[in-house]
């Protein structure tokens, strides 16, 4: 289901004008009110007259996280302060927060991206949607929130917490529709399995998970245990939050809202444009924001993009699911490995839990990798583990030692995303 077939199936030709009137307009906005985008422009020698058509956007310079955060907290907002009717932020784990603002329209913009995601996997008016993301300066929760209200749907603010309540909640409001993680919805689909409340007690049907890379094992195992359609959607809080990019009911890549964004794809290392289909890491501009327009933003995630038709209609461009971020690979030795390919392998091991952690180690000058795997049960034997390390050494060429544990053992999603890595090498 389209909500907005006007834009979701424009004609290519139609919406690749749209896309350069609503840039040109988005850059002569940053160059009269914006000095960091009037320096950056001046010191690459190039004028926002010069951007004719849109491949004249590489003659822009990138925008960094390290621009995002130097410009702390407001001097990269476009409009005074007192138009600014919404401040959320990044969660500044990693250093100084990314605080973004958010105009009348931005918001009502934002809702209007959401409610696509939402639409795109059958949400109606009818239906009754449990978000849970953390409601705060994270901008997960209200995002979902504001683009299921656009469609009309009931919303349950239910935030993050105990796990208890939210199966609760889940059985008694007759939730159909679920917002969150993908591993939060792994560690529902455990709690309700340990109060004895099965999906046919349920009346969810579809789930909207995201803001974390996330395997196609993991999809599967979340559709059998919560008897749901999984649907992948992507955005992150520098250029609006969630309703950048999402899944339709084909599955076949994430649609990018392109009358809102221009998504490229660069090389990590040289930054030049890559082919389409080639992995690169994503680069975003967006074209419709009044209060924190961002041009060119290195995302540090990795994707892919076609351009082809979806047999859904839709006509927007889909990015590959972000398979992890530049900063998230585990490099060993020649090898580079991320966590959402040992999850896809984990997932795929019956004998034991899909809850796992990676701890990367230095023994004599030589890197070591061990992945800690909860059982499935008492009866779990130690075979398990030695089945998986050599499935992974077989699938991404890395030797690792596979430590067991009993059920229960790891920690849990709670209100961040899950930690999957912990790496003594740098402590």
């Amino acid at each position: 289901m389209m909500w907005n077939e006007k834009y979701e199936a424009m004609p290519r030709e139609e919406l690749e004008q749209v896309q350069l009137e609503r840039l040109q307009a988005t850059l002569h906005r940053v160059e009269r009110n914006v000095a960091f985008y009037r320096q950056a422009f001046g010191a690459h020698d190039v004028r926002t007259d010069d951007v004719r058509e849109l491949s004249d956007l590489s003659l822009l310079p990138f925008t960094t996280k390290d621009d995002l955060r130097r410009s702390y907290p407001y001097d990269l907002f476009a409009v005074p302060l007192r138009d600014v009717v919404r401040i959320q932020s990044t969660s500044g784990t990693t250093g100084t927060p990314v605080v973004v603002g958010y105009t009348r329209n931005d918001l009502k913009s934002w809702a209007e991206c959401v409610a696509r995601v939402l639409a795109a996997g059958g949400m109606t008016e009818h239906d009754v949607v449990q978000v849970a993301f953390t409601y705060g300066l994270f901008s997960g929760g209200f995002g979902l929130h504001a683009g299921a209200e656009r469609i009309g749907a009931s919303v349950i603010p239910a935030s993050t917490g105990s796990l208890e309540k939210q199966v609760r909640i889940m059985k008694d409001f007759k939730t159909t529709a679920l917002a969150c993680t993908p591993s939060y919805a792994l560690a529902i689909a455990a709690a309700a399995e340990e109060m004895g409340i099965t999906p046919a007690d349920l009346h969810v049907k579809t789930g909207y998970f995201g803001a974390e890379p996330w395997s196609e094992g993991l999809r599967t195992l979340l559709e059998e245990k919560l008897g749901i359609t999984a649907l992948d959607n992507y955005g992150l809080t520098e250029v609006l939050g969630p309703g950048v990019s999402f899944e339709c009911g084909q599955k076949s890549g994430l649609h990018v809202n392109e009358d809102c964004f221009i998504l490229e794809v660069v090389h990590p290392l040289t930054g030049k444009p890559v082919p389409d289909g080639q992995e690169g890491e994503l680069v975003l501009t967006t074209i419709s924001k009044e209060g924190f327009p961002m041009i060119r933003y290195r995302t540090g995630d990795l994707g892919s993009v076609s351009r082809g038709p979806c047999q859904c209609g839709r006509t927007f461009a889909r990015m590959t699911r972000v398979r992890g971020r530049i900063d998230d690979m585990i490099i060993l030795g020649a090898v580079k490995v991320f966590p959402s390919q040992v999850e896809e392998i984990v997932t795929g091991e019956k004998d034991l839990s899909p809850h796992f952690l990676i701890v990367l180690d230095r023994q004599d000058g030589i890197d070591q990798m061990t992945v800690t795997v909860e059982t499935a049960g008492p009866e779990t034997a130690e075979s398990a583990g030695a089945h998986l390390s050599r499935r992974i050494e077989a699938v991404l060429g890395v030797t690792c030692r596979v430590e067991l544990v009993g059920p229960g053992s790891l920690a849990r999603a709670g209100e961040g995303k899950t930690r999957r890595v912990v790496d003594k090498r740098r402590i």
